[in-house]
């Protein structure tokens, strides 16, 4: 029976583009919901933005890159300046980053960040698609988070302390809609390739 169930899961799972953290969600994100990722600038945030839309070889499902932030890289839509409201039009594919949510709440409020995340939310529910939402840490008020977390189906937490010489990443899983969620953060790296999740610790 628990192999029938975890077969019919993995068909509802997409992969994040992490070994490790497909391992710890039983196979990736449940398909169709919306995930924000807290992280900051040096700890992997985009990085791991960029493997989840880019894929594997195994994988052709399509997507869109929607940059907000930044100059795009290859293959990106650039979206600087363009209006929260039109972004969910533009929206396409299973595998949407919105890169930043953080530049939504700054430039246009958090009540068109909620407005943009109801609409993505109902594009994921329609089309099976996931929704990646980059959030970056210490620059919005609590009360503005809790409500960004409460809306979404999923979170992530990057998180890097520096003790003297040494450097330590870990990921938080701290939300994800009709999963039991792992009871420790989990160690990942980053490495030229990107980010590599830790699967030699056991999560309980």
């Amino acid at each position: 029976m628990d192999r029938v169930i975890r077969a019919v899961d993995r068909k509802n799972r997409r992969t994040t583009g992490l070994v490790g953290l497909d391992l710890a969600l039983e196979g990736g994100f449940p398909k169709g919901t919306t995930i924000a990722v807290i992280g900051t600038a040096t700890n992997g945030l985009d990085l791991f933005a960029g493997q989840f839309w880019r894929g594997d070889a195994e994988t052709s499902e399509e997507g869109c890159y929607l940059m907000l932030d930044a100059e795009p890289s290859e293959g990106m839509t650039d979206l600087r300046g363009v209006g929260p409201e039109r972004v969910p039009d533009l929206m396409h594919g299973q595998k949407v980053v919105i890169d930043s949510l953080s530049t939504v709440i700054l430039e246009y409020g958090i009540e068109e960040a909620l407005r943009l995340i109801g609409r993505a939310s109902a594009f994921a529910a329609e089309t099976r698609a996931n929704v990646l939402f980059l959030i970056y840490n210490g620059i919005h008020s609590t009360e503005e988070e809790i409500r960004l977390l409460r809306a979404v189906d999923g979170v992530l937490d990057l998180k890097q302390t520096v003790d003297g010489p040494e450097v330590e990443r870990r990921m938080g899983i701290f939300k994800m809609k009709g999963l039991d969620l792992p009871h420790k953060l989990v160690p990942y790296n980053i490495t030229a390739e990107g980010l590599e999740l830790s699967t030699t610790t056991r999560v309980v």
